[in-house]
């Protein structure tokens, strides 16, 4: 576990109970809003562990759907998200599941609507802090604690090479970036965690870069 200073021990400024149940459980269901690019229709819910046991005492899941509203963790509308959900027609289901899962306060979320769907793997890992962990099948490792820019793209040569030259001529400096692919020669997924936000021009032109298929953001 990493922290960056001792507000990050301290957590940040919430909605409680829990850093962990609540403020962590937030920022994964807003990294699934943002990535999904829009409010979805439907949501379903798997927690496990932790998160399984105690979601409806320690506000897990008020939090989580507040996330998908777009609700920072020191949003105090994070209360009322479960009705403001069903008010606005969005389908919520929970699943408590019993498998094991490598950290004790994991969540799967699938959202979607007549458009399209994205499911993503979040873990709360104390603190307020929460990382990313799957998306759409694809293995990763995003802090959320700095802006990102997802991409998927085909596994070709020179995919890479056309993001950071990018990035360089804007001078986006790159703090974290890593690779994953499910198959050799088909689609892969870059993740790369950056020093600043990035401005809509840029993810324009990232998303005419050679082989790039899809661009994503988050915001910090």
């Amino acid at each position: 576990m990493k922290y960056k200073s001792v507000f990050d021990i301290m957590g940040p400024v919430m909605i409680g109970p829990s850093s962990s149940h609540t403020a962590g459980a937030a920022r994964i269901g807003r990294a699934a809003r943002n990535l999904f690019g829009r409010e979805p229709k439907w949501a379903e819910i798997h927690l496990y562990g932790s998160f399984a046991r105690t979601y409806k005492g320690h506000g897990t899941d008020v939090a989580i759907v507040g996330g998908l509203l777009d609700y920072d963790t020191h949003d105090t509308r994070i209360r009322d998200a479960l009705e403001t959900a069903k008010q606005k027609g969005i389908k919520v289901r929970f699943h408590e599941e019993e498998s094991h899962t490598d950290h004790p306060n994991t969540a799967r979320i699938r959202i979607g609507d007549d458009k399209g769907d994205l499911e993503l793997v979040g873990i709360s890992i104390g603190g307020g802090m929460a990382e990313i962990t799957e998306l759409n099948g694809f293995e990763l490792r995003l802090s959320g604690s700095h802006p990102a820019v997802l991409l998927i793209h085909n596994d070709r040569y020179g995919a890479i090479a056309s993001v950071t030259g990018i990035l360089a001529r804007h001078e986006i400096n790159i703090g974290h970036m890593e690779v994953s692919r499910k198959q050799e020669g088909q689609q892969a997924l870059m993740v790369i965690e950056v020093d600043q936000n990035i401005d809509e021009s840029i993810l324009k032109e990232l998303e005419r870069a050679d082989h790039i298929l899809q661009v994503a953001k988050i915001v910090d």
